[in-house]
Parts: structure tokens; C-alpha cells; sequence
């Protein structure tokens, strides 16, 4: 029998104070997208993270109030036949953004390093030339004008379980199940160490990543949403808003690795 959902992780900041701060935060978000339109600007967000770590939930409310059509959500499923048989970026980069856009990837190129390294869906040779490829992809897009802003959600292991168990009590998120989600605990400690590597092999200077504790899902997502609004430069915003913990939001994770959960 799995913890309550209410004991496992609460949270300091009460259900009116957080919607409050959330209001104000997404305000800030539109005025960007106003100035990315406006400009032509390439804003490319990527959310990585251990299952269940509350990736669908702060990408909802990133997109909540913007422009469906300037705001691209990118969750692929499982690569096609010929997907698998192409250069292996080649079916993320038709989902990149355009001028004017906005793209939150759910998951992304970083599935290799991570889900498809520990389940043995790629070979070592296929991992090893992702690691000695991926700078250079990223490079290539930030020198044509596409800001990168990484995510690694992290979590902890009791509070991963829960949430995997309240998939199968609540009917509503059921579509949230997957065969992997049994292998997220039993395979903890191997996630662990491709998250480590991941972290210390693709955290560039001009793609920095950002590791996020999201046991408490409301202050997760109010730190990411502060941290996107003070990382993306638009005159317009008010930056007073944003409020960022570094106990939250943990910067060069690649060399703070003993600041994440285990």
C-alpha cells in the first residue's frame, strides 16, 4: 500500500498563494511570447526528467494562456520503423521552433542518454555517438538564433512511487501508464547514473542545463516558471515576480551532482 498523496510531499505555500504567483508569473510569459512573435525569436524549452516527475503538469501551465498557435507541445511516442533507420536528431527537427515560436519539448533528443540507454533500446555505439554528437546539433541551433533553455526534473524515490501508484487509483490518469513504469523503480539506481553522465557530458556553456527538485509540485513549477521569465530577455517583463530557490533550481548540476536525489 502506497503513502497518501497529501503526507508524502507538502507543500509551504498555500492553494490561494500559489495560483496568485502562478497568475503573475504566466502574465510574464505572455508579454514574452509578444516580443517573440513580434521579433521572430526561436524559444526552445526542454523538460527531462525521472517518470512522474511532474513534466506534463509545468509545461500545462507554461502553455496555459499562450497562443496555441505560436506554442508548440512536442511529446513524440515511439520512432517509426523509418525513424529508426534516419539520422537520429532528424525527427526532432521538424518539430523545432520557427521564428516567432515557442517549442516545449516533453522529452527530447535526451531519451537516448537516458530511457533508451537504461532499457537498452540503443546500443553503446548508438549512445556514444549521440554524447559526441549533441553539442554540435545544439551549437548549430543557438548560433542560427534558437534559445535553448534545459530541465531536468528531478525527483525523489518515495515520492516517484506514489505518483506511479496514483496513476493506477485515479482514472484520470490512466493515460499516464506505460510498461516503463515499472522499470523506473526497479531500475532507479541505473537512471541514476545515466542522469549523472547525462549531466556532466551535455551541460554546454551555451546550453546550460538546470536540475529542479519537483517533490513539491507547486514550488517546482513556480521556479521554473521565475527562471524562464529572468532567462529569456524581454524589456517588458517585470522580473520582480519571479522568485527562484536555489534549493530548487540547482545551476551546473553536471558539477552538483550530489545536490539531486538518489
Amino acid at each position: 500500500m502506497h503513502m497518501p498523496k497529501n503526507d508524502r510531499a507538502e507543500t509551504g505555500i498555500s492553494k490561494k498563494d500559489y495560483k496568485r504567483r502562478l497568475r503573475a508569473l504566466q502574465v510574464e510569459l505572455v508579454k514574452i511570447q509578444r516580443r517573440t512573435i513580434k521579433h521572430g525569436h526561436r524559444i526552445l524549452v526542454i523538460f527531462e526528467g525521472r517518470d512522474a516527475a511532474g513534466k506534463d503538469g509545468v509545461i500545462k501551465r507554461i502553455a496555459d494562456h499562450l497562443s496555441p498557435r505560436d506554442t508548440r507541445i512536442v511529446a513524440l511516442g515511439k520512432p517509426s520503423d523509418r525513424e529508426t533507420r534516419s539520422w537520429y536528431f532528424q525527427r526532432y527537427a521538424e518539430h523545432l521552433p520557427a521564428d516567432g515560436e515557442i517549442a516545449l519539448f516533453n522529452r527530447s533528443w535526451y531519451n537516448r542518454a537516458g530511457v533508451e540507454k537504461v532499457m537498452g533500446f540503443a546500443s553503446d555505439n548508438q549512445v556514444g555517438a549521440f554524447f559526441d554528437t549533441v553539442s554540435a546539433f545544439e551549437k548549430m541551433l543557438v548560433r542560427d538564433g534558437t534559445q535553448i533553455l534545459k530541465y531536468y526534473l528531478d525527483i525523489s524515490r518515495t515520492e516517484q512511487e506514489g505518483r506511479l501508484a496514483d496513476r493506477d487509483d485515479d482514472p484520470l490518469k490512466q493515460w499516464k501508464k506505460s510498461p516503463i513504469d515499472a522499470a523506473a523503480l526497479e531500475k532507479w539506481d541505473d537512471y541514476s547514473t545515466a542522469r549523472d553522465e547525462m549531466l556532466r557530458r551535455t551541460d554546454f556553456e551555451f546550453a546550460p542545463w538546470y536540475a529542479v527538485h519537483t517533490d513539491d509540485k507547486r514550488t517546482a513549477r513556480l521556479n521554473i516558471l521565475s527562471h524562464m521569465i529572468t532567462a529569456i530577455e524581454c524589456p517588458d517583463t517585470d522580473t520582480s515576480v519571479a522568485a527562484i530557490d536555489p534549493a530548487v533550481i540547482i545551476s551546473s548540476p553536471g558539477q552538483n551532482l550530489m545536490a539531486l536525489a538518489d
